[in-house]
Formats: structure tokens, C-alpha cells, sequence
């Protein structure tokens, strides 16, 4: 890294030095606040010429040394420098308004943020693109308020996203919008084509999603082209991966002494090692160093009549296991006719395809004996694991090099989004989209047969089968599309300090899904499927063998929504939205719902008493109350229709009849869960709106969450809205942006958000939803740690003895073993002493950034923490094998006094196998994020390059994290009811770039 930065810095001032000494002044134009570029400054000199920046903020002027230039644009305040020796020059503009005027997305709509009451940020495409990864909303990970990015080091794996908690027991996704389309994921997207994104948060700018709006959204908007423009844009990122963080497992020496403990505390005789003689770090064994290679190029230009731009990018992400590959090549073209003046036309076209890694998991290398040797030469065959855990474990390298390249996943998908909008009578605006999203997948996997070398087998011949005895083929494919339909009337009016923006809109939706699938293995004809993709098919093998299956599910919604914002002078805001929804789900049912939401804002700074004043430049106080819904249920698409099982059969003679029972018996009055939402906070600007600062309360209260209630309708439940979920916390962020000269400034922020998450109501009295060790249950949070309090290790055969005379018994214990404790006094350690032992929702989440720009140079640091969650160990529980030990084992119980916490080694004794707070691991971590340190070629530089622009940037990531679990990572994700469960997680490894950005 040391060595990059070097040549990094050398190339930089190589290609720059010679060009220093001229008669130009050149230099960039900034925002003060947010560090961009400035297009369009008009530059003045004394003789009143001038020049303006262009679109990346930019210029070139001829001055003498005496001469003061003169730096005006619209909203900010004007700023003149004295040239003086000086041949470069930054300006920093400071906005007069800035955070009132920005654009945001709203949903069906933009708006500037100055008439909004609700919580909206805004990330522009250029925070995250020089960043690593395939999937945008990675990227975010602590750059919002509100937003938990849970990311996977796996290559292509989507994050898992939470906005202020978690609302349901079915889903926790949010609605992704792209350029208007309603959908489930961006994976399609390109990381380089996005110009910005939007989280909406609150219930005023949510409610308009109706249905599917109660997890929050993220909008994004693909890049236009800039009129007057023709612009040509390349990019290209090289890194590679490392997995800096391994867990601390045993050695060999280790294992043997542990392992031998073991046998003698289970009255067995010692290990015979004569075959197992190897030292094998599995870790060292499985991971590699992953490249990554990224790029990207555009064209875009754009008339008064017509505006045209197209994107393409290809990615290569290798994961840090052997054989892992991520390929991507994605497209965006984006293209608007403007016919009249009043009239215009467009199209927008994302699409990709995606090569699938073989994903293999990291589990199998923590679990293997280290004393088995990795290779066996003679007979040219991965070795074997010993015989106490051969049944459960695998060589990892079986898998990994023996099973390589052994699938073919390939995903395609085209998004397109057609348009037309007019302006009549003054103050409309009539709007038509037509959207489609159409998806194709193919899979296909080739089960070869699989040899090992085994030295316990008698006989010449150490050759062992793993797995399946006979080759096999299978297939799949699938397919899904969603269309929708847009009508939007909007109005847009002023009266006096009256300001008046409608909008009156009917849309439709539908959303299929159809899949197939087959299997044929080789069968009793002895002639093995060939290892070769050509031949992966089910139409070759054992006709006879073949199985196969499918589904597919289809469902429709239809909408009327409205929304009016209102403000008078600026001062006070008022907004209200509402939307109809009907769904097919519930065509014999209740098919409509409505929800709504109404907001309040109070801009106190456009008071007369606040006139005089010049610390505060904007303050706003705000609030908004709204009912949103929340369609997604998991898999179950049509909750009004269970899905049939089979039943008690009945014989009627000789004739058996089967029987088809339903899941459960839906409630006749069931619908989608509603999120009653609220929140409220303000704004502030401040110093020169060097100062800004957000901060609100919110409360989400998920009423009828659809949950089972056994025993309803006699053995089958009942599926109805019953239960109650209810998050709430503080989100707030800040930021100061100082310029300390004319080329220098330094700008440092952060976020935090708290979340607090309990289950008020889920059915029946005494319900639970078990989910391995979580457990949903009334009055406590969500997807909790269920188990037994660890109290300490017996030191002694007195002490086990005294622990039952008083009372407290419940099974077999020894010394060594852990002590339960009786939570409930009953005098028995029982299922009823399990308790709560552990939230997997942290207290905290929180971000910080630090940024400065010197000259040419910019360098940012981003933090990222997470404070008060726990993590359920799962991976090294075993009852019929003995794994490999963490380093943790070292320190076991051994006779009195010698360890409280770690008991003794035995993995037979059931207490010490319970989930428990020994297996409870500190899920807070700090992690230093991301750094980028980039240089901005001098002006004069690029022009003789025949360029406009030229960056170039090292980025480096997750370089270090502070934490206190034994996985490979604190980051761990998973379902609605399951989640910090670590049964071998795919760890997040450090990714080091090298990048360039060009314009020409």
C-alpha cells in the first residue's frame, strides 16, 4: 500500500511538472458546503471580461498579478481574490440558501427540499462510484441516518438493508425505485450510471407507496445529459482482496493435546496419530487474494431539442475463496425528445448480465481437524478427515477445487422505462410511464463423482467416495417481470405568498414469477455424465432418474394517490398525501386500503424577528403523521389462499382416498399490515451554512402484523392481523465545512441513529416464533437470543453436590460442567430457566466522516460503528463430531480454579451444548471504513492531454475493525426473525484500488 501511494503521488506530480510556470490562471470553482464543482460561475475581471466555469467547476484565465477576479453564481454570495503570484486558484462559494433549494425525489415527483416536512437525504452517485462493489446500496453503509447497511464480503451478495428497525416478522426489505419503476433490488444497476439517491424515511414521503412503502424506500435516478454538452467519460478501478482478519483456530500440537484431554475425560485411550501428522492451517488452505477490476464508459450530449447519453461497464470480482467469480456487464441509454416546447418524449434502458460465483462457504475450514494432512501425493487425492469427524466434515478443498467451476449461473434482466409528458394552460403538467422489468435466469450444475485418499480403509486400495456415487445434471430456469403504469396530473400555482404544488395520479402494477426445474442422474447404465458444460442438460442420463418441479405466482395492484404541498411566504409548510390501493391477493376478501399522511414545517428563520440576525441561517422545525403498508409477507403472495398439504388419508373399501388440508384458515377480514408512523425534529444551518444539522424523534407502530394463531379452527392455525411492533429512536447527523484558505479546506460530519425494538402483541397468549436460537415472542424485541445464563463452571464434586441440596437441580452435572442458572426460583434448572441472553438490534449505529481538499489533492476518511447488539455463536456446536478447537479451548477447565467460564472437554454433556450465554458473543465493532486520497490534474495539464478532466484516485477498504466477536466478521445479517447469527460467516475482507477517471 505504502509503495502504491508513493508511485501514486509521483506519476501525479510527473505529468503536472512543467506546465506550472505560465501566463493562465487556472483553478476550480466549489461548493463550500458539499466540495463540488461549480458549472457556470461567471468569472469578472477589473477590465470586465471574464470567463465561466465549466461543468466540473473549472477555469482558465489570462490575468496579470495585480488583478482581483470576481466570482458570482446564482445563490451564493459573491467572492473576489487578488491573483497576486498565485497561478492556480480554488474558490470556495458559500450558498446563500443551499440546503432550501436542492431537488429531491419525493416519489412520483421531485421537489426542492426548502417545501418538504420530512426526512429525506440525498447521496449523490459521485460519493459512492470510485468505491468498490457491484451493488450501489453498499456503499451507503454509514453515509445515512436511518439506513443499517449490513454488507457480505461474498462477491455480488446483496445487503441486507433495515431503515429505522425492523418493522415486521415477514420482511425487512425497503422498495427500491428506479426513475420511477417500483422494484425489489438494483443489482442491475451500475454503480457509474447513477446520478443520485434518495432515502425516504417518514411517513410524509412514504405514504404515497401505499402498500409497500412501510420499510422505507430508496429512489434512484439514472444519469442525463447536460445541455450544451458532449461529453465523453471513461473509468477504470484495479484492487484486489484480503481477508485481514482470521479467526483464531488451534494448531496441530494444539488440537492433539485438547483432543486427547477429551478422550481421557470421556474414559476413552489416546488418539492414534500415525496417519494424521499434518500441521493445516484450513484458513491458509481455502482463502486467496481477490482482484477486482471495474470500467466503465459513456457518451452523452444534448441539444435543445434532444439529449442523449449511454453507459457501459464491465466488472470482474473474484471472491477471497478459490474459484469465485463475479462478471457483470451492465448498459444504460437515456434519451429525451423534446418535440415542442411544451411537449417531450424519452426513454430510459438499464440492463446486465451476471455470471453467478459458485458460492462456497468458509465453514468446513474452521470445523477441519488441523492434524489432516491436505494432499495425499502417491494417489494424487485430497486427504480425508479423521474418523471423529468424517461424517460431518469434508476436506474444504473438496469443494472448492475438486467441485470447481462445477455450475453455471447466469442471470439477464433489461428495465425500460418510456415516457410523455406536456405542459398546458400554465400550470400543468400531464405525465405518462410505461415500465417493464423483465428477468431471465439459467442455471445449470454438474455432481461429479468425488474420490478422496482415506489411509483408515484395509487393503491396497486407500481410495474413498465422498457424497453422491453417480453423476448428475440439474437445471433450472426461471423468469420474472413486472409492468406498470403511470397517470400523473400535476399543478403547480403561486398566489400572492401562497404556493401551491399538486398532483393526482392512477397507476398499475403487476408482478409474475414462473420457474422450472429437473434433475437426471446417470442411473444403472455405468456410463458417467461427462464434466463438460456442453453436456449439463437433462436430456442426457438416466431417463428414469429424472425428477422436476415448478412454481410460479402472479399478482396485481391498482392505485389512485394524491398529494398537495402548501406553503405561505416560505414560513409555514403543510403537506398531505394519500393513496387507494387494491390488490389481487385479496380479490374475495378486502381488496382495498387506504393510506395517508399529513406534515407540518415551520421555517423560523423567514420570521421578521429572526431578520437581524446572522448566526442562523436556516432553521426549520418539522413533523409529519401517516399510515403506510407493508405487503411483504415473505413468500406467501396470496395470504387469502393457503397452500394445500397432505392430510390423515381415509379407505373407503378398498379404495385409499388422500386428503389435502390447508395451511391454515385465512381470517375473512384480513389486509396487508399498516405501519402507524411518526416523527418529529428540525433543521439548521448555520455560520455561513458551514453548520448543518438534522435531528428527529420517530415511532413506528406495525399494527395487524399477519401472524399464525394456533389452535384457531381445531389442529389447523389461522392466519390474522393481530400482532403489534413498535420502533422508535433519535436519528441525527451533523456537519462543518471550514475553508481555511483559498486552495484548503477541511469538512468533518456524522450520523447516529438509535433503535428501539419490542414486540407489544404477536398472537395467542404463550406464542413464539422459533427460529434455531431466536426466538419473536410478546414483550420482547424482535429475533432475540433465547437460552440459559451461563453462571460459572462446578470447580468441584462438593459444589455440584451443594448446587442440588439446594434445590437447584435438572439433569446430570460434573465438575466442569457450566452452571445453569434457575432464573425462575423454582428450585430446578428446566426449558423454564431459558430466558433472554441477547438482542441481535443494536443500541446504535452511527458514521463519521473526514474530508479535507488541498490544491489538486482531496483525501476522506469514513468510520463506520455499531454499538449494543449481541451475536449467537453457532458454528462449533457439535454432538456427533468433534470440531476444531478456537484458541479460546486453551484456557478450558482443568481441575479447580483453573477457568470459570470455559468448561471442560466433552462435547457429550448436553449443558454445555445448550444455547446459552457462552455462546453469546459482543456484536459492537468501530471500522475504519473507507479512505480515498485523489488528485485533480491542473487544468492547463488536461488541456494539453486533449482532455477536460483527468483523476486519479487509491481507495482502500475495511483496513481494520475494532470488535470482540471470534467470526471473521461483526457483520452479520439474515432474515425478519433470525438475524447476528454466526454459523460461519463469509467474511468482509479489506479491498485495496487503484483507479482513474477521465473526461474528454
Amino acid at each position: 500500500m505504502r509503495k502504491l501511494c508513493i508511485l501514486f503521488l509521483f506519476l501525479a506530480s510527473t505529468l503536472s511538472y512543467g506546465y506550472a510556470q505560465v501566463k493562465t490562471v487556472t483553478g476550480t470553482v466549489k461548493d463550500s458546503q458539499s466540495l463540488i464543482g461549480l458549472p457556470g460561475v461567471t468569472i469578472s475581471k477589473p477590465d470586465g471580461t471574464g470567463t465561466q466555469t465549466d461543468a466540473a467547476g473549472r477555469f482558465s484565465v489570462e490575468v496579470s498579478p495585480t488583478d482581483s477576479l470576481t466570482f458570482r453564481f446564482i445563490g451564493y454570495t459573491p467572492q473576489s481574490v487578488t491573483v497576486g503570484n498565485q497561478q492556480t486558484l480554488d474558490v470556495f462559494l458559500i450558498s446563500e440558501d443551499q440546503a432550501l433549494e436542492e431537488v429531491v425525489v419525493i416519489g412520483y415527483g421531485t421537489a426542492q427540499k426548502r417545501d418538504l416536512t420530512g426526512s429525506i437525504t440525498q447521496v449523490k452517485g459521485e460519493d459512492i462510484v470510485d468505491r468498490p462493489g457491484t451493488n450501489p446500496v453498499a456503499n451507503l453503509q454509514g453515509k445515512v441516518a436511518g439506513l443499517q447497511v449490513t454488507n457480505s464480503g461474498r462477491p455480488g451478495q446483496e445487503p441486507d438493508i433495515r431503515i429505522r428497525g425492523t418493522n415486521s416478522i415477514n420482511a425487512v426489505k425497503p422498495l427500491y425505485v428506479v426513475d420511477g419503476l417500483l422494484n425489489d433490488n438494483i443489482n442491475f444497476l451500475n454503480p457509474a450510471d447513477i446520478e443520485s439517491i434518495e432515502i425516504l424515511k417518514d411517513p410524509s414521503s412514504l405514504a404515497i407507496f401505499g402498500v409497500r412503502g412501510a420499510n422505507g424506500v430508496i429512489a434512484v435516478t439514472t444519469k442525463r445529459a447536460k445541455t450544451g454538452q458532449l461529453n465523453f467519460e471513461f473509468s477504470s478501478r484495479i484492487g484486489i482482496k484480503d481477508v485481514n482478519h482470521r479467526m483464531k483456530m488451534v494448531n496441530a500440537e494444539q488440537f492433539k493435546e485438547l483432543y486427547d484431554e477429551q478422550l481421557f475425560n470421556q474414559g476413552n485411550v489416546e488418539y492414534d496419530y500415525t496417519h494424521w501428522t499434518g500441521d493445516t492451517d484450513w484458513q491458509d488452505q481455502i482463502f486467496k487474494n481477490g482482484i477486482i477490476n471495474y470500467n466503465n464508459i459513456s457518451v452523452s450530449g444534448a441539444t435543445e431539442r434532444n439529449s442523449f447519453r449511454m453507459g457501459l461497464g464491465y466488472s470482474h470480482d473474484e471472491g477471497i475463496i478459490h474459484h469465485e467469480r463475479h462478471k457483470q456487464f451492465t448498459f444504460n441509454i437515456a434519451d429525451e425528445l423534446k418535440l415542442t416546447d411544451n411537449f417531450r418524449t424519452g426513454i430510459i434502458l438499464n440492463g446486465y448480465r451476471a455470471q453467478l460465483p459458485v458460492e462456497r462457504g468458509v465453514f468446513g475450514a474452521i470445523q477441519a481437524a488441523p492434524i489432516a494432512p491436505v494432499y495425499n501425493d502417491e494417489y494424487g487425492l485430497y486427504h480425508t478427515m479423521p474418523d471423529f469427524q468424517r461424517a460431518q466434515v469434508n476436506n474444504p478443498l473438496l469443494a472448492i477445487k475438486e467441485r470447481k467451476n462445477s455450475a453455471i449461473r447466469l442471470n439477464y434482466r433489461v428495465v425500460a422505462n418510456g415516457y410523455t409528458e406536456v405542459d398546458f394552460l400554465s400550470h400543468f403538467n400531464f405525465r405518462v410511464n410505461v415500465s417493464a422489468d423483465y428477468g431471465f435466469n439459467n442455471f445449470r450444475t454438474y455432481d461429479g463423482v468425488v474420490a478422496q485418499y482415506n489411509p483408515d480403509i484395509r487393503g491396497d486400495d486407500k481410495t474413498d467416495r465422498v457424497g453422491n456415487l453417480l453423476t448428475a445434471v440439474s437445471q433450472e430456469q426461471n423468469k420474472y417481470y413486472k409492468y406498470q403504469t403511470d397517470w400523473l396530473l400535476n399543478y403547480k400555482n403561486s398566489f400572492g405568498l401562497h404556493n401551491i404544488t399538486g398532483m393526482l395520479g392512477y397507476t398499475t402494477y403487476m408482478q409474475g414469477f414462473e420457474s422450472t426445474n429437473a434433475r437426471r442422474t446417470e442411473g444403472d447404465s455405468g456410463l458417467p455424465i461427462p464434466n463438460n458444460p456442453d453436456y449439463w442438460y437433462v436430456s442426457i442420463g438416466d431417463v428414469g432418474t429424472q425428477t422436476g418441479n415448478g412454481t410460479a405466482w402472479e399478482y396485481r395492484t391498482l392505485s389512485y394517490l394524491a398529494r398537495a404541498l402548501y406553503n405561505y411566504d416560505g414560513r409555514y409548510l403543510l403537506n398531505a398525501s394519500f393513496r387507494r390501493d387494491g390488490s389481487s391477493a385479496f380479490a374475495k376478501g378486502n381488496p382495498w386500503q387506504n393510506f395517508y399522511a399529513f406534515g407540518a414545517g415551520w421555517v423560523v428563520t423567514r420570521e421578521d424577528f429572526m431578520q437581524d440576525q446572522r448566526v442562523i441561517n436556516n432553521l426549520k422545525i418539522r413533523g409529519s403523521w401517516g399510515s403506510l403498508g407493508n405487503q411483504n409477507v415473505g413468500n406467501n403472495r396470496y395470504p387469502m389462499y393457503a397452500q394445500l398439504s397432505a392430510g390423515n388419508s381415509a379407505v373407503f373399501g378398498d379404495r385409499l382416498i388422500p386428503a389435502l388440508v390447508p395451511e391454515y384458515i385465512p381470517d375473512p377480514n384480513l389486509h396487508w399490515e399498516v405501519v402507524k408512523s411518526w416523527e418529529a425534529g428540525f433543521e439548521l444551518s448555520a455560520f455561513q451554512n458551514r453548520l448543518d444539522i438534522e435531528a428527529v424523534y420517530y415511532r413506528k407502530d406495525t399494527d395487524g402484523v399477519m401472524v399464525r394463531v394456533p389452535g384457531m379452527f381445531g389442529s389447523i392455525p389461522g392466519l390474522s392481523n393481530l400482532g403489534n411492533i413498535e420502533n422508535k429512536g433519535i436519528e441525527a447527523s451533523a456537519r462543518w465545512t471550514q475553508p481555511i484558505q483559498d486552495d484548503w479546506s477541511i469538512s468533518f460530519g456524522g450520523n447516529i441513529t438509535t433503535v428501539d425494538n419490542m414486540v407489544n402483541k404477536l398472537s395467542t397468549d404463550g406464542y413464539q416464533i422459533v427460529d434455531g436460537p431466536s426466538r419473536t415472542n410478546t414483550g420482547q424485541p424482535i429475533g432475540y437470543f433465547f437460552g440459559y445464563i451461563h453462571d460459572g463452571i462446578f470447580q468441584t464434586q462438593a459444589e455440584v453436590d451443594q448446587y442440588a441440596a439446594n434445590g437447584v437441580v435438572g439433569g446430570v452435572f460434573r465438575p466442569g460442567d457450566i452452571k445453569l442458572r434457575d432464573t425462575d426460583g423454582s428450585g430446578t434448572v428446566d426449558v423454564n430457566d431459558r430466558t433472554f441472553i441477547g438482542n441481535p438490534t443494536p443500541d446504535f449505529y452511527c458514521g463519521i466522516s473526514l474530508s479535507t481538499s488541498y490544491k489538486n489533492f482531496d483525501l476522506g476518511f469514513e468510520f463506520q460503528g455499531v454499538y449494543g447488539n449481541e451475536i449467537m455463536r453457532t458454528w462449533n456446536r457439535s454432538q456427533f463430531a468433534t470440531l476444531n478447537f478456537l484458541q479460546d479451548r486453551m484456557a478450558r477447565w482443568t481441575g479447580p480454579g483453573t477457568s470459570n467460564w470455559e468448561p471442560i472437554l466433552d462435547e457429550r454433556r448436553a449443558n454445555n451444548r445448550e444455547f446459552s450465554t457462552y455462546y453469546i458473543e459482543d456484536g459492537s465493532f468501530f471500522r475504519l471504513r473507507d479512505i480515498t486520497l485523489a488528485y485533480n490534474f491542473p487544468q492547463e495539464t488536461v488541456s494539453r492531454l486533449k482532455l477536460k478532466n483527468l483523476r486519479m484516485f487509491l481507495n482502500a477498504q475495511n483496513i481494520f475493525t475494532l470488535s470482540n466477536n471470534s467470526g471473521f466478521t461483526p457483520e452479520i445479517g439474515g432474515s425478519a426473525i433470525s438475524f447476528g447469527v454466526d454459523n460461519g460467516t463469509y467474511p468482509v475482507p479489506a479491498i485495496y484500488t487503484f483507479g482513474v477517471n477521465l473526461n474528454f
